[in-house]
């Protein structure tokens, strides 16, 4: 069956993407909260992509559109999963081109994503994709219990 593409906008299409998203982001536990928190983030520009295969979710890209001196204008990769049963058919890969066109359409300089040292797996993924590692990502919490 062929896959369908298209951004989840509204409150319960973001709830129905909570599972798939806990895939990816396994320390998220409250889905109400986490709606609350895509409905934040889509104010600050973040769009969530969704892959189905009918009905089912199948897959789900959330990104962004920046600027900064580096990168000039860019989309970053938030976030980027795949059903377990499905994950090297293909459906990462349509994403992945979908949020590229994307960034194409709003005359972006690059695609930007970063994934953990500890994914060699997404690595290889993202290196097949034409994504290059070009630096590493430091980060420092900020407050007790994150998990970033």
């Amino acid at each position: 069956m062929p896959y369908t593409f298209q951004h989840l906008d509204d409150p319960q299409a973001l709830a129905a993407s909570f599972a798939l998203m806990g895939v990816l982001r396994p320390h998220l536990n409250d889905q109400d909260r986490y709606v609350a928190q895509l409905v934040r983030q889509a104010e600050q520009g973040y769009r969530l992509l969704a892959a189905q295969e009918g009905e089912r979710l199948v897959g789900l890209a959330g990104y962004r559109v920046l600027e900064n001196l580096l990168y000039g204008r860019f989309i970053y990769v938030d976030d980027l999963v795949v059903s377990p049963q499905l994950q090297r058919s293909g459906v990462g890969a349509q994403l992945l081109n979908a949020v590229r066109e994307q960034a194409m359409q709003r005359d972006c300089d690059h695609l930007v994503l970063d994934t953990g040292l500890h994914m060699p797996l997404a690595q290889r993924f993202y290196f097949r994709q034409g994504l290059l590692a070009r630096g590493m990502h430091f980060t420092q919490s900020l407050r007790a219990g994150n998990p970033a």
